[in-house]
């Protein structure tokens, strides 16, 4: 049977939709009885990945590489690569290939790559070379902030694109100067972590709060015994780790599959200026207080105007413009906004204010200002 028209239920469906609508993004996190893993919410402090970094040359390119006149250092990379492979140029002899090209290489070493292991890089071009396309990257080290080798890269690129030009005429698809190698270094030296060292370890909380390191330490406890482990501040636990490293592994193991009943978090309005983004949580609440918005546009329309001598006159044919200029500003009456405890009329009472995501930047924080918005603005 066909459901009739219900208007009101249109209309409620509207708001709902509106929320998410354009740039302006509503989103709550967890609810408060959430139950979520210790590994999402921490991690072992010192246990991370490192960056690798390291200047190398492509070659193999079909012509699409640097030119030498504006990129010099690749024809001085390619001439110190020579001479360490026992090749040396007649005096007065240059080179100015254009299937070479000098790159940055970047990777990510994860904790705990051993020695053998393989890891994947990023290739990215420095100088004027139109493709990297089908380029073979020669061995480059990579090395760390402390200026040590730790991967040697090498291997063939895949670069997602594709381009042509012709004519004056150029047709490009995707980016062309960057590509990666799957796999394309192997490991040379181990970084150490402190995950053996001591009889203690330091869970680090993703997220600065009091509440969910206590609430870490607190299921911590429950599970391996009191005093296990101890609240350090809003982003640290540390925890008593057993002496032996294989028993040291599985205690972690166990650990990271506790779950945390997570709280309501603090009430945050975290608004992106560059894209004009509006993200509330659950926990912001609206006090009463009156709204007036107005928007202003500024309109300019340029016409050619051609002036056009006599015909047996001196002067010249010249054109010029004429620039016409309009302000049109709507008024804006004053909105009486109600009190709201919950999201959904913190979303119904912004509605109601009919203006664009850009002009709910400048809205919640003359809010905010005036007391009554209940929650803190984050600005990014």
């Amino acid at each position: 049977m066909t459901r009739p028209f219900d208007p009101d239920r249109l209309m409620r469906w509207t708001l709902v939709l509106a929320a998410f609508a354009a740039s302006a993004a509503l989103w709550w996190p967890l609810p408060a009885d959430a139950n979520v893993r210790i590994k999402e919410l921490a991690a072992v402090q010192g246990v991370r990945s490192n960056q690798l970094l390291g200047y190398g040359l492509v070659v193999g390119l079909d012509g699409t590489g640097d030119q030498a006149t504006q990129s010099p250092n690749t024809t001085q990379s390619l001439q110190s690569l020579l001479q360490q492979l026992g090749v040396t140029l007649p005096p007065g002899v240059s080179l100015s290939p254009r299937n070479v090209a000098a790159v940055l290489v970047t990777a990510q070493l994860p904790a705990f790559a051993q020695p053998g292991q393989t890891i994947d890089i990023t290739v990215s071009s420095m100088g004027n070379a139109k493709s990297l396309r089908g380029g073979t990257l020669i061995a480059t080290p990579l090395k760390g902030a402390d200026g040590q080798v730790y991967a040697l890269a090498q291997g063939n690129l895949l670069v997602g694109g594709a381009g042509a030009s012709a004519g004056g005429s150029k047709v490009q698809i995707n980016h062309l100067s960057a590509g990666r190698i799957p796999e394309g270094a192997t490991v040379e030296r181990s970084v150490p972590t402190p995950l053996l060292d001591g009889d203690t370890l330091t869970l680090g909380v993703n997220a600065s709060d009091f509440a969910t390191a206590a609430a870490i330490a607190e299921v911590i406890n429950r599970h391996h015994g009191d005093d296990t482990a101890v609240p350090m501040d809003g982003r640290s636990v540390r925890v008593k780790m057993p002496a032996q490293p294989g028993a040291r592994l599985s205690f972690l193991a166990a650990i990271e599959n506790l779950t945390v009943a997570l709280q309501k978090p603090a009430a945050r309005v975290v608004l992106n200026a560059r894209t004009g983004s509006v993200i509330v949580n659950d926990a912001v609440t609206l006090g009463p207080c009156a709204v007036a918005h107005g928007s202003l546009s500024v309109t300019i329309s340029t016409t050619p105007v051609v002036s056009q001598p006599n015909p047996f006159g001196a002067g010249q044919t010249v054109q010029a413009e004429k620039s016409d200029i309009a302000i049109a500003q709507q008024g804006g009456a004053l909105i009486s906004m109600p009190a709201g405890a919950k999201l959904a009329d913190v979303v119904k009472a912004l509605n109601s204010l009919g203006a664009t995501p850009m002009d709910l930047l400048a809205i919640l924080q003359a809010m905010k200002t005036a007391g009554a918005l209940h929650a803190e603005i984050e600005v990014i």
